[in-house]
């Protein structure tokens, strides 16, 4: 198995800066997910560590080796790409075993290595058939046996789940987390989909524009994101975010704007103290709001007029209007709320979220 350390990584076409100042350790048998919006850099970033394209500036090094020079099949690691790219006319058997004899494998140690992936899989039934009489899923888990015959260094997998419809994805994402747990192997997976980065990460890399907002473990991402961007990135549904003035009432720090006036604890009144008189990004996520009982004190309450009723079995999302703000609320699925009533929320005061408006940054 290897760590893989990436120091300075930049990557230019051009006039293009596609990747920016990248640094990163990942730790030897580590899961790391590189997640963010098309275009971010994440893709990139993986074919540079796979050797499939040019390093501008920069080195990676995999374990001691510094490998910015050498060709992908000296890397020692195996890549699992978003196309399965099966060789259409051999059986699976074939295509598992077609990289081991490029290599000049015995034809012994090449039997024992395909059936042993067969067996990891649950594939050993399918061995003799063509990639056509296949389904989606069971041609991902040959390219993925493909890849382990291999036993890399290093798996890379470069959105291996999009061409899936989204219960096999579900499915096929227990099934590799299974599998990194019982191959113990040193793995890196670009995904743009953050509930993806979120289930199968060990630590998830939060990539914009081609610099790195974030690293942490997925929980870490959720309840401390470094920035608006992050926060809003992560998490189902997005965290809603409105406009807030700060201000001091006697002893107390509120946050007001339209339809929402909310008393700070003590631990956040302090750090937004500072920002007395000045306007800042309050963030609350979805799962944060309940319908307010009659119980509930006003100082943590906000007014809303229900726009869409989304009822999903598990729980009820409420899309709401709150002054100039529209925001998606996450109730019980016995509330009744229909179209138009006017309702208030009641907010968890310990997971608010502030952001600062120039920097986008946490307060």
């Amino acid at each position: 198995m290897a760590q893989v350390v990436i120091s300075s990584l930049n990557k230019k076409y051009d006039e293009v800066h596609a990747v920016k100042d990248v640094n990163l350790d990942i730790r030897n048998k580590e899961f790391v997910v590189l997640v963010g919006p098309s275009g971010c850099g994440k893709t990139t970033t993986l074919r540079m560590v796979a050797g499939l394209e040019s390093i501008t500036s920069g080195r990676i090094m995999i374990d001691d080796t510094v490998v910015n020079d050498l060709p992908p099949m000296d890397r020692d690691i195996a890549m699992v790409f978003q196309n399965y790219a099966l060789y259409p006319h051999m059986s699976v058997y074939d295509n598992m075993a077609f990289g081991l004899k490029m290599r000049k494998f015995a034809k012994a140690e090449i039997d024992k290595r395909v059936r042993e992936a067969g067996d990891v899989l649950g594939i050993q039934e399918l061995l003799k058939r063509k990639p056509r009489q296949l389904s989606g899923g069971q041609r991902q888990r040959v390219a993925l046996g493909r890849a382990i015959v291999r036993h890399p260094r290093v798996f890379l997998f470069d959105e291996p789940l999009s061409n899936l419809d989204a219960k096999l994805r579900v499915q096929m994402r227990v099934e590799l987390k299974k599998l990194h747990e019982r191959l113990g192997t040193t793995a890196i997976y670009v995904t743009h989909d953050q509930v993806e980065a979120m289930t199968l990460g060990d630590r998830v890399v939060v990539m914009r524009d081609g610099r790195v907002q974030q690293v942490g473990e997925p929980l870490e991402l959720y309840n401390q994101p470094t920035n608006r961007f992050v926060a809003g990135f992560i998490g189902s549904p997005a965290m809603n975010f409105a406009s807030v003035r700060i201000h001091q009432e006697s002893s107390a720090v509120w946050a007001t704007g339209e339809g929402i006036r909310v008393k700070l604890p003590p631990a956040q009144a302090a750090r937004l103290t500072p920002y007395s008189g000045n306007e800042v990004a309050l963030g609350v996520r979805p799962e944060d709001m309940r319908i307010a009982a009659e119980a509930d004190s006003g100082e943590m309450t906000i007014d809303a007029e229900v726009e869409v009723v989304e009822r999903l079995g598990s729980e009820i999302l409420l899309d709401v209007k709150v002054g100039a703000a529209t925001m998606v609320a996450s109730v019980d699925p016995t509330v009744t709320a229909k179209m138009h009533d006017r309702l208030r929320l009641s907010l968890n005061p310990d997971r608010l979220h502030f952001f600062d408006n120039t920097s986008e940054a946490a307060i």
